[in-house]
């Protein structure tokens, strides 16, 4: 139901996006999608373009008087650094950065100047997946389904989040700091590290947690490997630049357990409502959605760009050489959580869109209303023998 498409450059005159799929009368602005793009310029650790842009997006198709018509949205941010680098004679680029798309990308594409890979792999594409995922999230916001995150690992600093958390207490606590870490006491490590880092012309990586509450049961499916939503989400998650993995709950933990301590309970409450007990599956069993929050975990990589360089070997001339410092953050962990939460809002649209079916939003509402839940009364069952039949 959902597709979208970027397109742009980290230094080219402007990133643009086209998000197909949307229902017609969906309420949207610009300050909608601003929000989310301030929120992803945020963060300690970031470098010097985040002094630079001042993300705004035009919304120049598939939005009028307000409401989505429907068709095909289309979205414009405009690079600002741009005019900084329009007539500038590109130093060439032929040191590749490990770590970075640069030697890839010229194997794959056949590349001359490593800088054409660089400047589509960059992260600055991410600004793109930010703003579509605001749609996104003003859609699943109609249906009362809230995404947020924040960042649990910096490097070797790590807080606990505990089961029976509140999620929204968290997301708020985390917004209130620049590292993005709802746990003040552990924020204050988290700066500490990311300055040791600046101190020794090093990066950090780290872990961050999204969530999805609201979300109901039955989203996804076990029938096709690419329909399990589990699959789909780590997916997502993971094809965001830097990102090296993902989990649902706390699945590697888990996978040290047995049984008995992993698996959530199913209880019966007083109206007939089925409840589980824990959610350590994280919101998901057999790639469909439980009706508990969706809970992901996803584990981001050192940036690649050190101000101390990194060996390797320039292509043109063949030999050893160290790489040349470009602009970067020392950590961008904290700045990742929006994307992440754009992708999962991706994603989880899409998921309910397929289910609701629908072409307006006034459509989908009544639709919404009478989906399934995890209630007996929703669930009979004939109870009695019977056989495969096949023929």
């Amino acid at each position: 139901m959902i597709r979208f498409l970027t397109a742009g450059e980290s230094h080219g005159p402007m990133l643009t996006a086209i998000l197909e799929g949307m229902p017609a009368g969906l309420p949207l602005s610009a300050d909608d999608i601003n929000e989310q793009l301030a929120r992803r310029q945020v963060g300690y650790g970031s470098g010097g373009r985040m002094h630079i842009e001042k993300d705004g997006v035009r919304i120049v198709g598939g939005v009028m008087n307000g409401m989505t018509t429907g068709g095909p949205i289309a979205l414009i941010v405009e690079n600002r650094d741009f005019k900084n680098w329009q007539e500038r004679d590109i130093t060439p680029m032929t040191t590749p950065r490990p770590g970075h798309a640069d030697l890839t990308g010229a194997v794959k594409y056949g590349y001359r100047e490593l800088r054409l890979g660089l400047e589509r792999s960059s992260a600055r594409e991410t600004t793109m997946r930010v703003a579509v995922g605001a749609i996104c999230r003003r859609f699943l916001a109609e249906f009362g389904v809230r995404v947020g995150g924040y960042v649990v690992q910096i490097g070797a600093v790590e807080t606990r989040i505990n089961d029976g958390d509140d999620f929204e207490a968290l997301y708020t606590a985390a917004e209130s700091n620049d590292v993005r870490c709802p746990h003040p006491a552990i924020a204050d490590q988290m700066h500490q590290a990311i300055r040791q880092a600046k101190i020794d012309k090093d990066t950090l990586g780290g872990v961050f947690e999204i969530f999805a509450l609201g979300v109901p049961p039955g989203l996804g499916s076990h029938v096709h490997w690419d329909r399990r939503l589990d699959a789909r989400i780590v997916g997502a998650l993971v094809s965001i630049q830097a990102m090296k993995g993902a989990e649902i709950g706390r699945a590697f933990e888990n996978a040290g357990l047995p049984g008995s301590q992993v698996h959530d309970m199913i209880d019966k409450g007083a109206n007939g409502d089925l409840t589980r007990r824990t959610n350590r599956a994280g919101g998901l069993e057999g790639g469909i959605t439980t009706g508990d929050p969706i809970i992901t975990r996803v584990a981001m990589k050192p940036i690649s760009t050190m101000l101390r360089g990194a060996d390797s070997v320039n292509l043109a001339t063949g030999e050893p050489e160290s790489t040349t410092y470009e602009r970067s953050d020392f950590c961008a962990v904290p700045r990742a959580v929006p994307v992440g939460e754009a992708m999962l809002s991706i994603v989880l649209a899409d998921e309910l869109m397929s289910k609701l079916g629908g072409d307006s939003i006034d459509e989908m509402r009544p639709r919404f209303e009478a989906l399934r839940g995890n209630r007996l009364s929703d669930l009979p069952m004939d109870n009695s023998e019977w056989r495969f039949g096949y023929v």
